[in-house]
């Protein structure tokens, strides 16, 4: 495994950073006051529009999107540290258009999208110009297990029907969300993983009502966690995302590089974390020296640099083989950085959260906000427990014979 990087990615690398440092990090505090301040806690502040202008004139825009000639053509591992360093900014993600849900959606239709239904869904996301949201998790049933979704997508004619409820819809509360892609049930006499399939409904087609905006540990998001209600939505059957009952592998090609880009992100929460401990513990005294000398404090920098070195080489190792063997060869090691990385992010914040005392706990730093994320995350996109369900089984299935039956797979494990 060879992870120097190539010489394009280390150009990108260090643009990225010097624009990081120049224009994202001094921008968070506005950010926050333009969201604060304006009537809509949802709708973009001005400082982002400026920001994705800027990243977007000096070429760091789209680098997440390897597939054909929409993106920027890197490879997984060539993205995975630049994942990193947007992942060390809240906000760093979406000043780059490489933000969640759109990501993915944007994967899924660059892969499987019809030319029309690129032209009208993924070009606008390229330019930043529309978002989108993700319809799957539902309230009523255990979601981990995506074979429990009720929603159903029923064929009238030449229309589709849809009738459900989903929520922590990420991503619909924002004013520029022009897309659902909704994953329900087309035939629920199929095969078990044939019985579903992925949907494009418009934000303002009838039907689609907002019932509230969930909040992550009290935190209201940027883009909002929508309860969404589906009551007799139609589209056009043309709405259909690559074929009926082809829903589990559609999320499959969608979630493997997500996860990865995930938990590159979580990279960099932890890093900005370590380098606000550090920061901290030097410049503040207590029982006559700085707390960076306390024995304590230097047992928890020592592990956190530790921890996050061990989490890279992880994710490195993932991205490696997913370029190099396929999505499906990196399948335990893509499940495992789910794991690891946001425990590993949660584990560095705490430290960071426990050194800074009562200002960690208020919104006078960004630790309080990554403390909620790194804890939702480890939910979020499949809970740890199905992860490493995954893992386990796949570690057990070493010792057993080529013709021992197998245990049923979960749709959100596979993924």
């Amino acid at each position: 495994m060879d992870f120097e990087f190539s010489p394009r990615a280390r150009e990108l690398h260090t643009r990225m950073s010097a624009f990081m440092q120049e224009y994202v990090l001094p921008a968070e505090a506005v950010h926050h006051r333009q969201l604060t301040e304006g009537d809509d806690p949802h709708r973009q502040p001005p400082v982002m529009r400026e920001l994705q202008e800027k990243a977007r004139a000096e070429g760091l825009w789209n680098l997440f999107l390897t597939h054909g000639n929409w993106g920027a053509g890197l490879t997984n591992l060539e993205y995975a540290p630049l994942a990193e360093l947007a992942g060390r900014s809240v906000m760093g993600p979406e000043v780059f258009n490489c933000s969640a849900p759109d990501t993915g959606n944007m994967e899924l239709l660059a892969l499987y999208g019809t030319p029309d239904q690129q032209d009208r869904w993924l070009r606008p996301l390229l330019t930043a110009g529309i978002r989108s949201c993700f319809a799957m998790t539902e309230p009523e049933v255990a979601s981990s297990d995506a074979r429990n979704i009720r929603t159903r997508i029923t064929r009238d004619a030449d229309s589709y029907v849809v009738n459900g409820h989903k929520w922590y819809t990420s991503g619909i509360l924002d004013p520029d969300c022009a897309l659902i892609i909704l994953m329900g049930v087309t035939d629920p006499d199929a095969k078990t993983y044939r019985r579903q399939s992925m949907l494009l409904i418009p934000r303002d087609t009838p039907g689609v009502t907002v019932l509230r905006d969930l909040p992550m540990f009290g935190y209201t998001d940027r883009c909002g966690h929508g309860d969404v209600l589906f009551e007799d939505v139609r589209v056009p059957i043309g709405n259909l995302l690559g074929r009926e009952g082809e829903g589990f592998a559609l999320a499959q090609g969608r979630l493997g590089p997500g996860r990865m880009h995930y938990a590159m992100r979580a990279v960099g929460f932890a890093e900005r974390a370590l380098d606000l401990m550090c920061r901290r513990t030097l410049s503040r005294t207590a029982f006559g020296g700085p707390l960076a000398e306390q024995g304590v404090v230097r047992e928890w920098i020592a592990r956190s640099r530790i921890e996050i070195e061990q989490l890279r080489l992880l994710v490195l190792k993932s991205a490696w083989l997913m370029d190099t063997h396929g999505n499906a060869a990196a399948r335990t090691e893509v499940a495992a950085i789910k794991v690891a990385a946001l425990e590993v992010a949660h584990r560095v914040v705490d430290r960071a959260v426990q050194a800074h005392g009562a200002a960690g706990v208020s919104d006078d730093t960004v630790l309080a906000r990554l403390y909620a994320i790194t804890r939702a995350l480890r939910i979020a996109d499949g809970p740890d427990e199905v992860h490493l369900r995954t893992v386990a089984r796949r570690e057990l299935a070493k010792y057993t014979s080529p013709t021992s039956p197998k245990s049923p797979t979960s749709p959100k494990e596979e993924a």
